[in-house]
C-alpha cells in the first residue's frame, strides 16, 4: 500500500486546500482537548462539514485529543468524543495514557493514534502501546532511520512520522519554557513559541548590559531549531516501513499547506509508480522553498544533527515568493478570475498561479478590477475581492504568488 500523506488542517479552508492539493488524510483539532489553541480549529458544525468534504474526496480525518489531561478535563471528554464519533472522524490522536484508556473503553471502534507527545523512542514502548490497543504510533522526532527500522521489525501496528515542518527544541515537544515565561502551557495547546525569541546573556552584577551569545547585532537565536524537510529521502522512509508521512503546520497559511502538500504528493507518487527508476526532481524542493520557512534540516534521521540543526543567524524566516491571493471563482466568458487578496499585489507584478493538480502557470498582472467595477492599480486591503485577467481557466483554491 502506498504510504499515506497526512496534512495539517488548522481550519475548514485549510482542510479543503489540503484535500484538493493531494493529501490522503488530514489531522485537525476541535475547540477543546488539542495542542494548537492558536489555530482556527473546528466547532461541531465545521467538523461535520470538514469530514463530509474530506470523505467526499476519499480523504480520512484524524482529530487531535492530545492534551495532557488534568482531572477537570475528564468531565467533558466523553461528550466531546461522542461528538467526534458522530461527525465521522476516522481516528483520534491521543498522548495521555488515561485518555487512551478512556477512548478504548467508551468507543472501542474508534481507532487511536498515539501522539508524538507520548515520546515513543523504542520498540519496547511501541510494543506496549500495540498490546494496549493503539492502532498507530506517531514516532518521536528524535529517532534515526536505523532506529525506525528496528521498531518496524518488532511491531505490526502502523507507524507515522513527521517529514516536514517546524521542529521543537524540547524533547518531542514536551516544553515548559512557554509556561514559565508567559503562563501559556504548551502541553495544553497554548505555546507562545518562546524558543523563537531573541535572547542575550546578562551578568548578575551588570544589570542592563546585554551580551550577545553569537556575533549578531540583532540578538541571538540559541534555541531556534531549523525546519524539518525530508522530501529528498522518500525511498529510504518507505523502505523503513513508515505507514504515514506527516506534515507539521496547523497554524501555517493555506499557501504553505498547498505548496508543501503538492510537492510531497508528486514525490510520493513518482516513487510509488516506478521505484526502480525513481529520480528526485529538484523542482519539488524549489516548490517548498517558496513558502515561509526556516533553513531546512534532516533532523535526527541520520543521527543527532548537533549544531547544524539550529538557526543562528538574525533573519530566521525565508521565502522566495509572496502569497498574493486565493482564487474564489473564474468567469470563462470574461477570462477573469475572482481573487481574494492575502498580501498586496499590483498591476505589473509577475505572478505564478499554482493549481491543485497540474503545472504552475506564470503571467503578468495586467489589470485589477475592484468590487465596484473600477480599474485599480493595486489590491492593498486584506481579503479584498478583485477580478484579475488570467490567460486560461483556473479552479477554485488556485493560489497566486508574486515572483
Amino acid at each position: 500500500m502506498k504510504t499515506e500523506l497526512l496534512a495539517p488542517a488548522g481550519d475548514l479552508e485549510k482542510l479543503k486546500i489540503a484535500v484538493l492539493y493531494g493529501a490522503d488524510a488530514v489531522y485537525l483539532g476541535g475547540r477543546h482537548f488539542g495542542l494548537r489553541a492558536g489555530a482556527g480549529n473546528f466547532d461541531e458544525s465545521d467538523l461535520a462539514e470538514g469530514v463530509r468534504f474530506a470523505h467526499g474526496h476519499g480523504v480520512r480525518v484524524y482529530v487531535t485529543v492530545n492534551i495532557f489531561a488534568h482531572n477537570r478535563d475528564l468531565e467533558g471528554l466523553p461528550a466531546y468524543l461522542d461528538m467526534v464519533c458522530k461527525a465521522g472522524a476516522d481516528a483520534v490522536i491521543v498522548s495521555d495514557p488515561g485518555v487512551v484508556d478512556l477512548v478504548r473503553r467508551l468507543y472501542p471502534a474508534l481507532p487511536v493514534h498515539l501522539s508524538t507527545q507520548a515520546n515513543t523512542t523504542n520498540w519496547a514502548a511501541a510494543r506496549f502501546w500495540e498490546e494496549f490497543g493503539v492502532r498507530r504510533i506517531v514516532l518521536a522526532r528524535e529517532l534515526s532511520l536505523a532506529e525506525i527500522r528496528e521498531i518496524r521489525e518488532q511491531v505490526a501496528l502502523e507507524l507515522e512520522m513527521f517529514i516536514h515542518g517546524a521542529m521543537c527544541i524540547s524533547y518531542s515537544g514536551r516544553c515548559l519554557l512557554s509556561n514559565y515565561l508567559t503562563g501559556r502551557d504548551a502541553n495544553r495547546g497554548d505555546c507562545a513559541q518562546s524558543c523563537r525569541w531573541k535572547y542575550a546573556l546578562v551578568e548578575e552584577k551588570r544589570p542592563g548590559e546585554y551580551f550577545a551569545i553569537e556575533e549578531d547585532g540583532r540578538g541571538s537565536y540559541i534555541i531556534g531549531s531549523r525546519d524539518l524537510c525530508l522530501i529528498e529521502h522518500i525511498p529510504e522512509l518507505v523502505s523503513a516501513g513508515i505507514t504515514s508521512f506527516k506534515i507539521e503546520g496547523r497554524m501555517k497559511s493555506v499557501n504553505y499547506v498547498a505548496g508543501v502538500v503538492k510537492a510531497y504528493r508528486e514525490a510520493i507518487d513518482a516513487y510509488a509508480s516506478d521505484p526502480e527508476n525513481y529520480r528526485f526532481n529538484p523542482a519539488w524542493l524549489e516548490e517548498i522553498e517558496k513558502v515561509s520557512h526556516r533553513d531546512y534540516t534532516t533532523g535526527f534521521l541520520f543521527g543527532s544533527p548537533g549544531p547544524s540543526g539550529q538557526h543562528y543567524e538574525g533573519e530566521i524566516y525565508r521565502r522566495s515568493h509572496v502569497f498574493a491571493g486565493l482564487v474564489r471563482g473564474y468567469d470563462a466568458d470574461a477570462g477573469m478570475a475572482v481573487v481574494e487578496q492575502r498580501n498586496r499585489f499590483a498591476v505589473g507584478d509577475d505572478v505564478e498561479i499554482m493549481i491543485p493538480r497540474g503545472e504552475t502557470l506564470r503571467q503578468k498582472i495586467t489589470r485589477i478590477i475592484d468590487e465596484e467595477g473600477n480599474s485599480v492599480e493595486a489590491a492593498p486591503h486584506p481579503q479584498q475581492v478583485v477580478l484579475v485577467p488570467i490567460d486560461r481557466p483556473v479552479p477554485d483554491y488556485a493560489i497566486l504568488r508574486i515572483i
